[in-house]
């Protein structure tokens, strides 16, 4: 019995036995009985504010597709007034028995290949840039659905962990990292110089591609074969997608997926997911700022 069904039976069985005698028995404090009895065994003032409390941050776990933990969710929750914790906040998750989403485990990466590659490497790990569109990274991956598999290509601005380009397809062809650039440099306007980093995949190095790339005026830039580290920033813009979306639910056509990925990138991960790396702001929102504070120096 919780504390509240031994205050109730203590209640119900008081004509028989003496207050002091349950009280003792069943491990509550007389004051603590008499004081509930007072209030018809109705909640105490600080349960009704916990159970606020707990309502409100599953309220805003659930409007951010139930994938925050404690950090990100602490960062959610300050940012509506409330000046919780973040052990506050776990407690509070564990009383409402939400959590946020976990990645897979993974097997250890590959080591480097020797092989040099298509283009210089211009990164060389060094996964930031000081504005946007100075550093693109771009990958392609596959989304098992019962079809079969959904490639997904996306372009990731290094400033701001902004997908500013992406495509979807039943097949790897060149065509899918073309329409994922193109959307890209159509949306972003880059000047001549924005580097372009990807791995050394046969779709990024054809000619097709590389003639794309210099036409828009971006240096291409590719990683060594076999070493995921060398594009760590797109693998981990997968992973985070792949954790928060695609491992949540089985997925029954392609139009199906495609749909949630839509909805995920545009209407979430750009404009309301917190990155404790852009100081729990949004892509959007991180962008917004540098805007905002090159305005007010200029």
């Amino acid at each position: 019995m919780n504390r509240q069904q031994v205050l109730v039976f203590i209640d119900a069985m008081k004509t028989n036995f003496p207050v002091r005698t349950l009280c003792r028995v069943l491990g509550i404090g007389h004051s603590t009985y008499y004081a509930s009895a007072a209030r018809g065994h109705g909640p105490t003032a600080a349960e009704l504010a916990e159970a606020y409390r707990a309502d409100a941050a599953r309220d805003a776990w659930a409007e951010h597709r139930g994938v925050y933990g404690a950090r990100r969710l602490t960062a959610e929750i300050r940012s509506r007034g409330h000046t919780w914790n973040r052990k506050h906040v776990a407690r509070l998750m564990r009383l409402t028995s939400i959590e946020g989403a976990h990645r897979r485990r993974r097997g250890k990466y590959g080591k480097r290949s020797v092989t040099t590659a298509t283009a210089p490497d211009l990164v060389e790990r060094h996964f930031t840039a000081e504005a946007p569109d100075r550093l693109w990274v771009a990958d392609i991956t596959y989304l098992r659905i019962w079809e079969g598999f959904l490639y997904l290509a996306v372009v990731v601005d290094a400033f701001s962990r902004r997908i500013v380009g992406w495509a979807m397809a039943d097949h790897l062809r060149t065509e899918l990292i073309l329409d994922a650039v193109g959307m890209a440099i159509q949306r972003r306007r880059p000047e001549p110089g924005t580097i372009h980093h990807s791995d050394r995949g046969t779709q990024y190095t054809s000619y097709e591609f590389g003639k794309s790339l210099r036409a828009s005026g971006l240096l291409a830039s590719m990683g060594r074969v076999g070493s995921a580290f060398d594009n760590a920033m797109a693998e981990t813009t997968f992973a985070t997608l792949k954790t928060e979306l695609v491992y949540r639910r089985a997925w029954a056509s392609r139009h199906e997926l495609e749909m949630e990925v839509f909805s995920y990138i545009e209407g979430f991960y750009n404009s309301r997911r917190r990155h404790s790396r852009l100081d729990n702001l949004s892509p959007l929102d991180y962008e917004q700022r540098y805007l905002t504070q090159k305005q007010v120096s200029a």
